[in-house]
């Protein structure tokens, strides 16, 4: 009866979890370029349930009933790269990657100097006249004139930029924008890995697996942003299912209480 009530236990606490992730993608429903997140759940080893009360010869000997599970536990949390829809804004700092691939901005925190990968592409200038997220990380490209990376700067000028990255400031060529894939160069160059991708807040990603390919083969789209690709409808289906789940494990654990209750206070009596 306690195995029970620690699998039913179990059960509650992955589905709070899971309820957790379902309610960090509704808000994050109208997030520019959010990719959803999914919980994976795992089930424990069972174990072998074995009975000892056969006796032979005077000795108690054991028998296999069967096997046990003892719940469900968190696995992992994997990120849906599915692209969301693009939507055009007709505004010229904004972007949106068509197909695989992501921004690359540099964050300086005041003591290290990183580098991030997003897919929101919603950027505006800053007053040094650098282009920049919503966060004020600054958006890398390549510096034609001379081949150095570094933040693009378009000053006061109208910025324009074709469907390879590659920006002009009142007409004149000066950078391309850096767009990143991960593990690419493969045989057959159409398997990406992205689990080497962690989120970091502040809709970024960190490469934990040095996985990072500069490619020159991702699209992007001028005056359009990528919108969240999660699925409001979908996100409350589960919800409910999630909740009904957590319900049901919830009144097995009342249920197992009281039979425990009833045990120690009425079955016990002489």
């Amino acid at each position: 009866m306690i195995r029970s009530l620690y699998t039913a236990v179990s059960g509650m606490i992955t589905q709070e979890a899971k309820q957790d992730v379902i309610t960090n993608n509704m808000a994050n429903a109208g997030t520019v370029g959010y990719k959803g997140d999914n919980l994976a759940i795992k089930q424990f080893k069972d174990v072998m349930i074995r009975n000892y009360d056969t006796v032979q010869n005077g000795k108690r000997i054991g028998k296999n009933i069967g096997s046990l599970s003892l719940g469900s536990a968190i696995d992992d949390t994997n990120i849906d790269f599915t692209q969301g829809d693009i939507q055009d804004t007709g505004k010229d700092n904004d972007f949106a990657v068509d197909g695989p691939g992501f921004f690359v901005v540099q964050r300086n925190n005041g003591v290290n100097t990183n580098q991030y990968y997003t897919r929101d592409g919603h950027f505006h200038v800053n007053m040094q006249g650098n282009l920049v997220n919503d966060s004020g990380d600054l958006v890398m490209g390549t510096n034609l004139a001379t081949g150095v990376s570094e933040p693009i700067n378009v000053g006061n000028g109208k910025l324009t930029a074709d469907a390879y990255g590659n920006i002009r400031v009142d007409g004149q060529l000066k950078y391309k924008m850096q767009l990143a894939n991960f593990n690419e160069n493969n045989a057959n160059n159409l398997l990406k890995d992205y689990k080497s991708l962690k989120k970091i807040g502040d809709n970024l990603y960190e490469d934990t697996g040095n996985n990072l390919a500069l490619s020159n083969n991702i699209t992007i789209r001028q005056g359009s942003l990528e919108k969240s690709n999660v699925n409001i409808i979908n996100e409350m289906a589960n919800m409910m299912t999630t909740m009904r789940s957590f319900e049901t494990d919830q009144k097995v654990v009342q249920s197992i209480d009281e039979t425990l209750g009833k045990t120690v206070n009425d079955v016990g009596k002489v």
